[in-house]
């Protein structure tokens, strides 16, 4: 199987369910900035070397601990499926495929929620950075945002995608929570913001 297919080079794309839209088509620009996302959460991972060592997400529930890297992987299926999702437009077929569930949904907040408790609380606005890592949180974070707008668009004349929208919603909340714990398990203060910083 080749890798080029020269299909595009007239500008156009197919989609999952065979439709040949516009490269700068919605469904494209949403499933293409997912796609980015995908790659930067890879990133990520790679610079979680193994002196980012997590402590227990939940040391009283005596369920299995996961890592971060587990984690990450784990929401890279998931994103992989919410660019399918985003790169069919029919409901009849994309009804069939896997979905964004309210136990992904859940999984994303408990472990907003875990981290958050072990952070010192938030009182000020602060700047992207610190560790490598969390640097790259960050970039996942902002590239989420931005995948979220593009599916929010699409949200607005098709329902069925409203499950994606949340799910981006709620992940880019997981990033920026993951940035600060990241920080704080590798010991680097926070950059906090500061509006009166002149030439």
């Amino acid at each position: 199987m080749k890798i080029y297919t020269k299909t595009g080079d007239k500008g156009t794309t197919r989609l999952v369910d065979g439709g040949i839209v516009e490269k700068f088509d919605p469904l494209v620009e949403a499933y293409g900035t997912v796609d980015e996302l995908n790659s930067a959460v890879g990133l990520l991972c790679s610079f979680i070397t193994s002196k980012t060592k997590d402590t227990d997400w939940d040391a009283s529930s005596g369920e299995k601990r996961t890592s971060v890297k587990d984690d990450l992987l784990k929401i890279q299926h998931w994103l992989f499926n919410s660019g399918s999702l985003l790169a069919t437009g029919q409901n009849s077929i994309r009804s069939k495929m896997p979905q964004v569930t309210a136990a992904q949904i859940l999984f994303l907040e408990q472990k907003i929620d875990t981290m958050t408790a072990l952070l010192p609380e938030l009182k000020n606005f602060i700047l992207p950075g610190g560790t490598t890592a969390t640097s790259q949180a960050h970039m996942c974070r902002t590239i989420c945002r931005r995948a979220e707008r593009h599916v929010a668009l699409l949200a607005k004349t098709d329902e069925s995608l409203s499950p994606v929208l949340v799910f981006l919603n709620r992940l880019s909340d997981y990033f920026f929570t993951l940035g600060r714990y990241l920080n704080l398990i590798n010991k680097t203060e926070e950059i906090i913001g500061n509006k009166d910083v002149h030439v």
